[in-house]
């Protein structure tokens, strides 16, 4: 480990030692603006004329006071001046109503003080602390099996969800464990043991697979054969060669009191059952016997005497009752033999014609059972309701499953070669599994574990005992990162270092080519790195970038979540729940893997879609489930992740919108100025009173929320942002018109999307809102820099982390911003590289 002192060496020593300055001085503009004393008192009558108004000794505003603040040396107090600088760029001071500098007095002023702040960060480094152990969360736990033992685990039910902070659920300082946690490990760690191996259960597994009931199913779904429609894909790990059983039972539908029933079809539904595309059996769902029916209408009027004075009821729809439909699907059950391993297994319908009565008006998008009174469905055919598979019943051999074959890198031929074999074998897992070259010492609890194992099961029941004990260890279950003697300042180790990489690009451990690398302690020479990251970000395991860093900044992880109101949203289902998180996912990866500039985030003038999403937006062409990459018009309101269904649901209510969330939203992930927490006490927004023209549209109710004193200072940067997007409804689909009073006498008043920024920049439109976030792209590039350090580090940061994510910015900006620069700014900054001594 190479390890450097601070205490008597300069700035320009400092430099010359530390690649991470290095970097930062390289990086764009100069480190230090003149500080000669024209230019200091030239910043001072700055802050003089705009700030010490509100930040005097009197009235201390906020608890900040600039007086008498010395701007010759603001690295003393480098932590307010940060504060200063933040609030300034987000042009949240000075207050609205208090005189303003322009944008290029106010700039100036920032870059002058940035420098300043830069130049001291740089002659005095201060990295900051990761935590000493750093809990795998849940994420990085299956992932991390996944890499060791080729076995891709239900984490979600074998561990519970993670604690979050700062926006991400991998920071150290949350992660911790406690007794009943510690319980579950040792559970996951038999059960993934065992799994790996290919030790048969001590009984049949009995998996259940639902299917989720507003999900359509009159279309074939991505994944699913051609010809088909609905039904479900399942990945499953079957645990040993041996015999199994699948059995399906179709979706119900509420009718009579409480009792539920299969739905009646004209025609026959057939449902197809496969095991990695190979049909196993074919269920045949039987048409109606009309003629064997007695029809009954809906809503019947009984007491009514059609011949009276009264007008005749309008014709209602018939249905037809069948007495054993409930137990239809009882017998629907395959047995079969299946090798183990991963395999799909697929359930879904042969398409045909509809079977929807032609007597069914039109249906909603959301797919409605046809059950109750004053309900007629609006499915076109029968649907799957869930899948159970069992087994194995007869267990006839391990197999060749992708596990073993990672696992077992040797194996004896006979009883004499098993302890070497078995060395091999758990020296690679250990290596692997403690992310670190292994010594002796490292060995003697994985070998003492598998002698157990070998002396009541033989040689695979002593490699799995072993396998348990690594997964349990701490060294797997913690990442580590040890202070050395009498630094306070130094450099983490190549191996230290590349687990920071692995699990900031892979939310895992590293792989054989980095671990190998950093051994030789050659993984910090920048053309190496350099080559590294980009390998990684290439590999298909970067994925944990879309699903854990994006998934969580955007809010995507909140979208299955989604509940719309019913009443309000007749058309909302899961397919289309399904379709807004899949775009956003897959408009960050393409971005990623074509390294694309993330500017594209907020204005690209293309996006992905499939036929329900695109059928939601009010854009033609695009059919089938699939996604594909879509060309957007000029001037379309799509592009970016401002028009974006699941940016824009997630920062709704169920039943309207919500100016107030979506205005934070910006505030926190585009402009990187999160307001306070609100007070305990603050009132609730007012609710919709009155019928017709009396009702108030959103705007008129959040204006008449911002006239509490309390809620003005930060309702008044928030609202206006959020207003821009009001045009968007709550599930993200685009109006003129806002509905205002209740269903009896509701009142259509076009929508104001007009607004204006915490500087006081309006505009008029959400096409105007976005040029303006344009305008203030390098505000997002810090901001997003900032979201990539703090997940890349596991902490959240601070006012001494400010210097190297303007750093990192500045560097991007030579390559447009694409993301790749960041990620590499981010793997080669101070915070990255370094870490500050316990107690220093």
């Amino acid at each position: 480990m190479r390890t450097i002192g601070l205490t008597i060496i300069g700035y320009v020593g400092c430099l010359a030692l530390i690649p991470g300055v290095a970097h930062i001085q390289a990086a764009g503009q100069p480190l230090q603006s003149p500080t000669t004393p024209d230019a200091v008192r030239s910043q001072q009558a700055f802050i003089a004329q705009y700030c010490v108004t509100c930040h005097n000794q009197g009235l201390q505003t906020g608890g900040l006071v600039l007086e008498n603040a010395d701007l010759g040396d603001v690295g003393a107090d480098a932590e307010t001046w940060e504060k200063v600088a933040r609030k300034l760029h987000g042009g949240l001071m000075p207050p609205p109503g208090a005189p303003r500098p322009d944008r290029t007095t106010s700039e100036t002023f920032v870059s002058w003080l940035e420098a300043q702040l830069d130049g001291a960060a740089a002659a005095r480094p201060n990295p900051g602390r990761t935590e000493t152990f750093h809990r795998l969360n849940r994420a990085e736990y299956r992932n991390a099996v996944r890499d060791l033992l080729g076995l891709d685990i239900d984490v979600a039910s074998l561990l519970p969800a993670d604690g979050s902070s700062y926006g991400f659920d991998n920071i150290a300082g949350v992660l911790q464990v406690p007794p009943t946690l510690m319980e579950r490990y040792l559970t996951a760690a038999k059960n993934i043991s065992r799994a790996a191996i290919g030790t048969p259960p001590s009984a049949p597994n009995y998996d259940v697979f639902r299917v989720p009931a507003d999900l359509p199913q009159d279309d074939r779904l991505d994944g699913l054969p051609f010809g088909t429609r609905g039904g479900t894909l399942i990945r499953y790990n079957f645990p040993g060669d041996g015999e199994y059983a699948i059995r399906v039972r179709l979706a119900r539908e509420a009718v009579g009191a409480g009792g539920v029933d299969v739905p009646r079809y004209d025609v026959p539904q057939q449902l197809e059952v496969a095991l990695d595309g190979e049909r196993l059996q074919v269920f045949t769902l039987p048409a109606t016997d009309r003629a064997a029916l007695a029809p009954r209408a809906l809503n019947p009027r009984p007491g009514r005497d059609r011949a009276g004075d009264e007008p005749p009821p309008q014709p209602a729809p018939r249905r037809y009752r069948q007495a054993d439909r409930s137990l239809v699907d009882t017998d629907w059950q395959v047995r079969f033999f299946a090798e183990a391993g991963p395999r799909d297994v697929s359930v879904t319908f042969l398409n045909r014609a509809p079977a929807l009565l032609e007597s069914l008006n039109e249906p909603y998008l959301h797919p409605y059972p046809a059950g109750g009174e004053t309900l007629w469905g609006s499915r076109k055919g029968a649907y799957l309701g869930r899948v159970d598979i069992s087994g194995p019943f007869e267990v006839r051999g391990r197999g060749d499953t992708p596990s073993r074959q990672q696992i077992f890198q040797c194996y004896p031929a006979d009883s004499s070669e098993e302890p070497a074999c078995a060395r091999t074998i758990l020296s690679n897992l250990t290596r692997r599994a403690y992310r670190r070259p292994v010594t002796a010492a490292d060995l003697e609890g994985p070998l003492r574990f598998y002698e157990q194992g070998h002396a009541s099961g033989g040689f695979e029941a002593g490699i799995e005992l072993a396998i348990r004990r690594l997964l349990v260890s701490p060294e797997f279950l913690f990442r580590t990162e040890a202070d050395p003697p009498d630094v306070a300042v130094y450099e983490v180790s190549d191996v230290e270092l590349a687990s920071r990489l692995s699990f900031f690009l892979w939310s895992s451990i590293p792989d054989d080519e980095l671990l190998d690398l950093a051994t030789q302690g050659r993984l910090r020479d920048p053309e190496v790195l350099d080559t590294q990251v980009r390998r990684m970000l290439a590999d298909r395991r970067s994925q944990a970038l879309v699903d854990n860093f994006a998934g969580q900044w955007l809010y995507l992880r909140n979208v299955p979540a989604l509940t719309p109101d019913l009443y309000t949203y007749p058309d909302f289902n899961e397919g289309l729940r399904r379709a807004m998180k899949r775009e956003t996912e897959l408009f960050f990866e393409h971005i990623m893997r074509e390294d694309r500039t993330v500017l594209d985030l907020l204005t690209a003038d293309y996006t992905f879609l499939n036929e329900s999403l695109a059928e939601h937006y009010g854009i033609p062409n695009v059919h089938g489930d699939t996604f594909r990459r879509v060309t957007l018009p000029e001037g379309s309101v799509r592009g970016g992740l401002l028009g974006q269904a699941s940016i824009l649901a997630v920062t709704s209510l169920p039943n309207r919108t919500s100016p107030v969330v979506r205005g934070k939203w910006i505030l926190e992930n585009i402009l990187g100025s999160p307001p306070p927490e609100p007070p305990a006490d603050v009132p609730p927004l007012p609710e919709e009173t009155g019928d017709g023209p009396s009702a108030m549209t959103m705007r008129q109710r959040i204006a008449e929320h911002r006239e509490n004193p309390v809620c003005a200072s930060c309702h008044s940067q928030m609202d206006p942002l959020g207003l821009g997007l009001e045009n968007f409804d709550s599930t993200g689909r685009w109006r003129e018109v806002e509905a205002t009073g209740d269903a009896r006498a509701a009142s259509f008043v076009p929508i104001d999307g007009s607004g204006a920024f915490p500087d006081g920049t309006e505009f008029g439109s959400v096409l105007e809102l976005k040029r303006a976030l344009m305008a203030r792209s390098d505000r997002f590039v810090a901001t997003m820099t900032e979201k990539l350090l703090t997940y890349a580090l596991g902490r959240g940061l601070e006012y001494y982390d400010a210097p190297a994510v303007r750093a990192i910015a500045r560097d991007a900006a030579r390559r447009d911003y694409r993301l790749s620069a960041l990620v590499l700014g981010v793997t080669k900054s101070v915070p990255f590289q370094m870490r500050r001594r316990s107690g220093s």
